[in-house]
Parts: C-alpha cells; structure tokens; sequence
C-alpha cells in the first residue's frame, strides 16, 4: 500500500471529529456553517469567523453591536458573505474576482442554504 502524505488513514481511528468540534464550540450558535475558508457562527450577542490553517486572516470575533451589515452573493460556482463591520473598510472585489478581507467567506453551491440562513440571522441582529 502506498502511504500519500495527504492521506490520513491508516486504518487507525483518529479519534477526532472536526465537524462534532465545532458543533461543540459553537452549541449555542443561531447559525453554524463550514466554508472554503472558515466557519461562520452566528451567535445572539456576536458572530465568530474560525479560519483554516491556510488563510491569511486570523479568527476574529465580532459583537453584535459593531455589526453594520452583511453583503451576500450566490455566484454562479463560488458565492461569498461578507459581514460589514464598524472599523473594517468594505472590500468590493473587481469585474471578475469576489471581495476578500477579514470578513468575508467564500462557500460553493452546496452550502448557499446555509449562508442565506446566516445572512438572514446577521441581518436581524443588525441595529438591535
């Protein structure tokens, strides 16, 4: 059997489930999605962004009461949410690239559901 470094398995259980982490961490969240880039939690009191290792943003935490916004677009093969935040410039991407800064997450088709279900629960909480 050949042993690829990007295969974990080697009939040995792991023991960890990432998915049941985040479940865990976020148990209390309205909304809990898993994108490309990171988890979005939508909490009453704050929204968390948890990024993957490979991002070159930090996870970030932002209460509800620095939240101005969300801007959400469903692309045609890649969609985005952005979460427009007091103190964050806004970032409007080009003609042909989506927006990328601290506060927006990219999803594909499969999980637009649950970022129209977290775009609805942060614009409720915006202004409360």
């Amino acid at each position: 059997m050949v042993k690829l470094p990007w295969n974990r398995d080697d009939g040995e259980p792991t023991g960890t489930d990432p998915a049941a982490e985040h479940a865990d961490a976020h148990a209390d969240a309205v909304v809990v999605c898993e994108f490309q880039d990171g988890t979005l939690a939508v909490h009453d009191d704050r929204v968390v962004i948890e990024r993957v290792p490979r991002s070159k943003f930090d996870d970030k935490t932002i209460p509800v009461d620095e939240l101005r916004g969300v801007d959400y677009s469903a692309g045609i093969t890649i969609g985005y949410i952005q979460i427009e935040q007091a103190g964050v410039a806004v970032d409007s991407g080009g003609l042909l690239s989506d927006p990328i800064n601290e506060n927006t997450l990219h999803f594909g088709r499969g999980d637009r559901d649950c970022a129209e279900n977290a775009r609805d629960a942060i614009a409720a909480r915006v202004g409360d």
